[in-house]
């Protein structure tokens, strides 16, 4: 049982001193972080920001400058009473809001200062943080070390230097960061545990530096080595034991990434396109997998798309195909992304956002969609005038070459022609060492010669063309990444004359069995495979699809497959025994491409690379 003076003792140990001395950052945070929120609930952001200013000054005035006040008796009276409560006023009410909100700001507008401004003023604000605490120990007038008025500039400058650089998350270094900051006072016991074992302490100890160092190397060692074991405490679950889901063959992947560099031409490199969720196939799980193949170049169709990728550790360069809105510009630096200029009042806009942009601009020669029309070269010139785009590439988008068609030959052709003449002119006006790309899927594999510096391979990287017929004749040999698995739910017997599903569509002529498969249309499969038009595989048999396919079910007919129970896998992608069913077989019997069949596959489908 506590006493008065033992309960607020406790209280003050868990809520902001966290219990350790060097763990209060964590309660500092959850306090920040809720007086934050609560305080945006009702006031704008700049009085945030203000309030946080506010409070970072009471609190400097019971720590470095606690000197000033102490000597001042109504002052004096409300930090010691505060001193009950907290240990120091470096805590989540007064320390932590200030640089929280000032965070906030940084993510919404990352870059407000150039880098060697940057660096200059971070120099000078770390000469006058250093004079201000010498000059404040000189007087005597700290209570703690810990908050200084020049930390604040430092800070901000130091950020501002931080996002300045194009890095790539490192979510390796951010669990040695942190385990360095909580085992280095372990660390610093047994450096000193040490030193007195074998009469070390004058090296180890008193000589402040060394032990530095020590402590150092030690907390570094051993925040690797942590950081490196494997999570025990997680139970690996089986993605198999869901109701459906997608299976991604790693070395069919691999197998048609080496196909397709085999046809490159010297100099060009593989730009995935995994947008619309890698088609349909998870577009973290493949960038990654790419990105262990050397792979550092990726387009997408949208700027979330971009921001996932880069959330997930996905490095290179990641270009938005689409159109970006102007109050998202922010999240195009933040996040490292490069945007595609689609036409020249859009290049306006970009430039009119203050900001440097890294951008590429579409050069529309013949598909009219996107882009600034191929013969408009002084447009196009024209963008390279504007002072916040920093221009790294420009491409086209080739739409007839599925085919080597005389008529599609000659457009494709005549298209590559109009691409690499507007090359020439801006050659000509000084606007050199652009990446250039042209070719998708369908270009590498017709028309290789047209070269480029990339191929925004599509379709073709996960195993397939858009037909069958396309697939068959491809001249590599490519292997489908996907396939769709789901489970048997149920097994039932139907019998002469009753029907089954919605609509009554499906009516049993003879004594049938029928099994329900646990997926649907909310999961991608296309509606129109129903009654008979499509099938699954089980246990290496066809099953008819019976009645109308339902958002999350699927009836199919396994009166003549043997041995079918609930908890059975059924293949509606994929190959099961030595039958097989493909996407392109599926885009067939829907009347579409497979290009739509694997897009749609839905979210719910577990993703896994096996």
């Amino acid at each position: 049982q506590f006493d008065q003076i033992g309960i607020l003792s406790l209280f003050r140990m868990i809520v902001f001193d966290g219990t350790f001395y060097h763990l209060w950052y964590f309660p500092a945070l959850i306090i920040g972080s809720l007086l934050l929120y609560l305080l945006s609930r009702k006031v704008s952001f700049a009085w945030v920001l203000a309030i946080a200013l506010v409070l970072y000054v009471i609190g400097l005035l019971g720590d470095s400058y606690f000197g000033v006040t102490k000597n001042i008796p109504v002052i004096s009276s409300l930090y010691d009473t505060g001193f009950h409560l907290y240990s120091y006023t470096r805590n989540g009410l007064f320390y932590t809001p200030v640089f929280l909100a000032l965070g906030a700001w940084f993510g919404h507008s990352p870059k407000l200062c150039k880098k060697n401004a940057a660096i200059v003023c971070f120099s000078a604000c770390m000469i006058l943080m250093a004079t201000e605490g010498l000059t404040l120990h000189h007087f005597g007038l700290q209570r703690h070390d810990s908050m200084y008025l020049a930390l604040l500039p430092c800070m901000f400058f130091l950020f501002q230097l931080l996002l300045s650089w194009n890095v790539a998350s490192a979510h390796g270094l951010r669990a040695v960061s942190i385990w360095i900051y909580l085992i280095h006072p372990f660390m610093i016991v047994a450096v000193r545990g040490v030193a007195k074992l074998f009469e070390l302490s004058n090296l180890l100890v008193e000589n402040s530096l060394l032990q530095y160092l020590s402590v150092c190397a030690l907390s570094v060692l051993f925040a690797i080595l942590v950081a490196k074991l494997p999570p025990y405490h997680k139970r690996k679950v089986s993605f198999r034991s869901g109701r459906a889901w997608i299976e991604l063959d790693r070395n069919a992947l691999r197998h048609n990434v080496e196909m397709l560099r085999s046809l490159l031409p010297d100099g060009c490199k593989l730009m995935p396109a995994v947008k619309a969720n890698a088609y349909g196939h998870g577009a973290v799980l493949i960038s990654k997998e790419l990105n262990t193949m050397g792979i550092k170049a990726f387009c997408v169709a949208s700027l979330l798309e971009g921001i996932e990728l880069r959330r997930n550790g996905i490095q290179g360069e990641i270009l938005v195909l689409g159109y970006t809105s102007p109050e998202f510009f922010s999240s195009l630096c933040r996040y490292r992304l490069t945007q595609t200029v689609i036409g020249s009042s859009y290049a306006q806009v970009l430039n009119q956002y203050g900001k440097t942009i890294k951008v590429q601009i579409a050069i529309d020669t013949g598909m009219h969609r996107l882009g600034v029309r191929c013969e408009r070269v002084d447009e196009i010139a024209q963008i390279f005038q504007y002072k916040n785009l920093k221009i790294e590439g420009i491409f086209t988008h080739l739409c007839a070459d599925e085919t080597k068609a005389p008529e599609d030959q000659a457009f494709t052709m005549a298209q590559g022609h109009s691409f690499f003449d507007v090359v020439a002119q801006l050659n000509e006006r000084g606007y050199r060492f652009l990446k250039l790309h042209l070719q998708a899927s369908y270009g590498l594999l017709n028309y290789p010669e047209l070269g480029g510096d990339y191929a925004r391979v599509g379709i073709a990287l996960y195993g397939l063309l858009s037909t069958c017929t396309d697939t068959e004749k491809s001249p590599i040999s490519l292997k489908p990444v996907l396939s769709v698995k789901a489970r048997v739910a149920c097994v039932k017997d139907l019998y002469e004359g009753e029907t089954a599903g919605y609509g009554l569509s499906y009516v049993a002529n003879q004594d049938t069995k029928i099994a329900v498969i646990a997926i649907g249309y909310a999961d991608g499969i296309p509606r129109s495979l129903s009654c008979g038009v499509g099938a699954v595989l089980i246990n290496g048999y066809e099953a008819p699809i019976i009645g109308r396919i339902c958002m999350d079910q699927t009836l199919v007919d396994i009166s003549g497959i043997p041995d079918v129970q609930a908890g059975d896998i059924a293949v509606l992608i994929g190959r099961d025994g030595n039958k097989e069913i493909t996407a392109c077989d599926l885009a067939k019997q829907a009347g579409t491409i497979s290009n739509e069949i694997l897009s749609r596959l839905g979210e719910r489908l577990e993703r896994q690379l096996v």
